[in-house]
């Protein structure tokens, strides 16, 4: 998604899934060398970089908000996070973001693929900021 939509992807460690080369090709296919992948440490890692280079907004999709995505008017520079699709982000993460987003659900629904929250998420942001 990030090499055919032309933005980068910010891999935060621990992540919950491995990373490896191995499972990297395989889900990268014939995309993984168009792809730009920042692999950082750990959180504090991430949040240096960005504060000190990269600057925009940290923009966390969450549950726990009840700002629809389609109701936030997104930014050239946003950054979009997201949790493990078992547990979300961490506390530190939620109180350190610019913005929470939610993805407004039906009924009993708990949560989205966490590929397909980022997909249409992202979307959004592409449309409202190219």
């Amino acid at each position: 998604m990030c090499a055919c939509l032309d933005v980068d992807a910010d891999i935060i460690e621990p992540c919950g899934f491995v990373f490896s080369d191995k499972h990297l090709k395989r889900s990268g296919m014939d995309y993984l060398d168009m792809a730009r992948i920042n692999r950082h440490v750990s959180w504090s890692a991430f949040r240096q970089q960005k504060q000190d280079v990269d600057g925009g907004r940290l923009v966390l999709l969450t549950t726990k908000s009840d700002l629809s995505y389609t109701d936030f008017r997104f930014q050239p520079g946003d950054t979009l996070l997201l949790g493990s699709e078992s547990t979300g982000a961490p506390d530190e993460v939620h109180v350190a973001v610019d913005a929470r987003v939610t993805i407004p659900m039906a009924g009993d629904a708990r949560s989205l693929n966490i590929a397909v929250a980022a997909a249409m998420v992202l979307g959004e942001a592409l449309r409202q900021t190219r």
